[in-house]
């Protein structure tokens, strides 16, 4: 398997370095990431391992398609898909750390009685997990990920491949600015009171914004910085809120395979769980649209 070492000295990329090449710096940086994380990721000690690795190979994704009109299309278009496979592989395990995680804690604060009925509750979600951990694994034992490293390797050993036909290449901060027109666009279109489903739909444009950025922060410095924090605060927002909407509606489902007669314990505390997270979601839909108007004022400067 392919490891750091295996690498060439890491790349940077220098203001006055082409658009092209900013986009392969990414690309190395974010492939180290996935290495360092993989070993992590196998082990399952830390999920933090995993978080990284999936992050990496999202931002790898964003960037390739943001700089799609600076690179071969059809090259850029099947390594993304690639970086898709392997980042649907990933996700299901992450997604159940993350609820794990936040129903664990919630149960821990209530009386012991109630606790147990909260691990009766969740233990289902256990099993998931291990499932979906062994899917995971296979596909990290697969020649097809194996191959998939190899592609990145090379593609940071070499310039990236660019369009045949000459025409004018897009500079970097207009990629950035393309992101910020479609996010605004997508808010005016939201309207006042976004269903839950739009507005995890904004923080995915949102995220766009802030992968694209980082491409050009070294060039631009402090005007692309500020926006790239704003963008993380409404990221933070959205974020909350989907993990709130996304939690409740779980807790439905385990209640939901109890059967038709659930111990009254596990019942009860489904509906503690349910409501808390019903409250966070609601505090936190009053909170998107002031994080918004941060990002949009950010989005001015640059």
């Amino acid at each position: 398997m392919i490891t750091t070492d295996d690498l060439p000295t890491p790349l940077t990329a220098a203001p006055q370095d082409s658009p092209a090449h900013h986009v392969r710096a990414a690309l190395d940086l974010r492939l180290r990431a996935l290495l360092t994380h993989d070993p992590g990721t196998r082990e399952g000690v830390d999920i933090e391992h995993l978080h990284q690795m999936r992050v990496a190979v999202r931002r790898m994704r964003a960037a390739l398609k943001a700089a799609r009109p600076l690179l071969d299309a059809i090259w850029a278009d099947d390594l993304r898909a690639e970086l898709g496979w392997l980042g649907r592989a990933l996700g299901p395990v992450r997604d159940l750390d993350v609820l794990l995680l936040r129903l664990n804690s919630e149960i821990a604060d209530l009386p012991e009685r109630e606790r147990a009925a909260g691990t009766a509750l969740v233990a289902s979600l256990q099993d998931e997990h291990a499932a979906a951990r062994a899917e995971m694994l296979a596909v990290l034992e697969s020649s097809r990920y194996q191959h998939l490293l190899e592609r990145l390797a090379d593609a940071i050993r070499l310039p990236l491949p660019t369009p045949s036909a000459t025409r004018a290449q897009p500079e970097l901060i207009d990629l950035v600015r393309i992101e910020v027109k479609k996010l605004t666009r997508a808010v005016r279109r939201a309207g006042d009171d976004p269903p839950d489903q739009t507005l995890h739909d904004l923080r995915i444009h949102g995220k766009r914004v802030r992968y694209v950025g980082e491409l050009v922060e070294p060039m631009l410095g402090a005007p692309v910085k500020r926006l790239l924090k704003a963008t993380a605060g409404l990221q933070e927002v959205l974020g909350d809120h989907q993990d709130a909407c996304v939690a409740e509606q779980r807790i439905r489902v385990l209640l939901d395979g109890l059967g038709e007669y659930p111990d009254a314990h596990v019942v009860f505390v489904a509906g503690r769980l349910v409501e808390r997270e019903r409250a966070r979601a609601t505090e936190k839909r009053a909170e998107w649209w002031t994080a918004w108007e941060h990002v949009s004022a950010r989005a001015g400067e640059i």
